[in-house]
C-alpha cells in the first residue's frame, strides 16, 4: 500500500491550496484518512480526520477555514486549504488505515507535501 500526496506548493496569505493523498496497492477497505502537519521545529500534529462514513474532525486552529474530504471511488482524501496564514506553512502528511483482506487494518502515510504561506 502507498501514499501519494501532491498539491502543495507556495501560497500567499489569504490563498488557497488543495491537497490530495491517493491510496494505491492491495486494497479491500479503507477506514479513517487524515491530514496531519510538520512545522520547523515543532511535532507533527493533526490537522483533520474524516471517518469512512465522512465523519469529519478538525484542529481548532483551522475549523472553518480547511475541509476534509474524500472520494472513495478514487481512494482518495482531500484537504481544501482557505485563507491560508503564515503559520500553517510545513510539510502536510496524510494517513489512512487500510485493509487488504477486510479484517485487520494498517496505518500508511504519505511522504509529505510542502506548504509555504507568504505574508
Amino acid at each position: 500500500v502507498q501514499l501519494q500526496a501532491s498539491g502543495g506548493g507556495l501560497v500567499q496569505a489569504g490563498g488557497s491550496l488543495r491537497l490530495s493523498c491517493a491510496v494505491s496497492g492491495s486494497i479491500f477497505s479503507i477506514r479513517d484518512m487524515g491530514w496531519y502537519r510538520q512545522a520547523p521545529g515543532k511535532q507533527r500534529s493533526l490537522v483533520a480526520t474524516i471517518t469512512s462514513g465522512a465523519h469529519t474532525n478538525y484542529a481548532d486552529s483551522v475549523k472553518g477555514r480547511f475541509t476534509i474530504f474524500r472520494d472513495n471511488a478514487k481512494n482518495t482524501v482531500y484537504l481544501q486549504m482557505n485563507s491560508l496564514k503564515p503559520e500553517d506553512t510545513a510539510v502536510y502528511y496524510c494517513d489512512a488505515d487500510v485493509s487488504d483482506t477486510g479484517r485487520d487494518f494498517n496505518n500508511y502515510w504519505g511522504q509529505g507535501t510542502l506548504v509555504t504561506v507568504s505574508s
